[in-house]
């Protein structure tokens, strides 16, 4: 049984669909295998991008309806021994202002068969959490970073932290922790003339850069399909300056179009899914804070599996409503469609 619009409302599994197959991993009707979890720590932020939220902030999450440290363990247990999980992206709201960060990233890299474990930042705070983060088990990490210019950057964050992010990801890259990736989305009219500057900038510093192009998931509802810089513009801005050729590398489920610039080695990456959707190919399930499962970014049902947890499941009880809910996953995000409706959660909320 699943929620809609994503209120929390369950207190138990739901009963096996006698089509799914007798298979422990997580399968869909299309055949695609979810091996990747987006686990959001926390919908709390210490930025306010336009683009996201307003200057206010949100009504945050009550602590209480939060997955505990040890709940949030618990179910990654699940994920990885139970379903198959191969690979760990945590995410927020902002990561880094989770309690217990640390503890919970030791504990699932700790685990068997190990996750291979990715942390997307704002890199406020990285320059000193860099270090720690690697002991704990992350692999590397994605930066977000819109603009190389101290002014554009306190006027999309609405937070003049530029330096404090450049030097988060000199502080991960010292520490082991790379490639650094860093997100970019272009705005039309604010950013959108960076591209090979930023482009420049990663190239310099051994850095991976992908451009993502901007999706319907602000809080304000004020998305606009005119105002998006699409993938077509964006390459048609980076080949002023750079050649761009379609790397062969096998794109497997990863979102991000790679190219190869001025012959390579080196790589940028574009993320269409507005534009350019890679829905056949997804393979990641999604696990909010406050413990519910959506089977895709833009999904408007929820799964909930903390009620589970607190109501005395047992392990093999959540795996597999767990399994259910991905079985019912929808062929695409529908974006596209005439008739398709924004989530109601925001993107701090529901985890990148």
């Amino acid at each position: 049984m699943s929620t809609d619009l994503g209120l929390p409302t369950l207190r138990g599994g739901t009963s096996r669909d006698p089509e799914r197959p007798q298979d422990p991993r997580l399968i869909d009707t299309f055949g695609r295998v979810a091996t990747d979890l987006r686990i959001s720590l926390t919908d709390r932020c210490n930025l306010r991008c336009t683009y996201c939220m307003p200057a206010e902030g949100l009504d945050w999450m009550p602590r209480s309806e939060q997955l505990t440290d040890d709940e949030l363990i618990r179910l990654i247990g699940v994920a990885v021994h139970e379903l198959g999980i191969e690979e760990l992206r945590f995410t927020g709201g902002e990561p880094m202002l989770r309690k217990g960060l640390e503890h919970v990233l030791s504990a699932a890299s700790a685990m068997e068969p190990r996750p291979d474990m990715s942390l997307t930042t704002n890199g406020i705070g990285l320059a000193r959490r860099a270090e720690a983060l690697a002991a704990a088990g992350v692999n590397r990490l994605n930066v977000s970073m819109d603009t190389l210019r101290p002014e554009r950057f306190a006027t999309i964050t609405r937070r003049d932290r530029l330096q404090d992010v450049l030097d988060g990801m000199a502080a991960a890259q010292a520490a082991g922790l790379s490639p650094v990736k860093i997100n970019s989305v272009l705005l039309r009219g604010v950013n959108d003339d960076e591209a090979p500057d930023l482009l420049a900038f990663a190239l310099e510093h051994g850095y991976q850069l992908r451009f993502i192009e901007q999706m319907p998931l602000d809080a304000q509802h004020g998305w606009e399909r005119t105002e998006m810089i699409t993938a077509n513009e964006i390459i048609e801005k980076l080949e002023q300056r750079f050649v761009l050729t379609e790397s062969d590398e096998d794109r497997g489920g990863a979102p991000a179009e790679k190219f190869l610039v001025d012959g390579g080695p080196a790589t940028v990456g574009v993320i269409a899914s507005v534009t350019r959707p890679f829905c056949g190919a997804c393979d990641r399930t999604r696990l909010t804070a406050d413990g519910q499962v959506r089977t895709c970014l833009f999904a408007t049902g929820e799964t909930d599996l903390r009620a589970m947890l607190r109501g005395g499941a047992t392990d093999a009880e959540i795996a597999d409503t767990w399994r259910n809910a991905m079985w019912g996953k929808k062929a695409g995000h529908g974006i596209n469609d005439p008739g398709f409706l924004q989530p109601a959660r925001p993107m701090s909320s529901i985890g990148g």
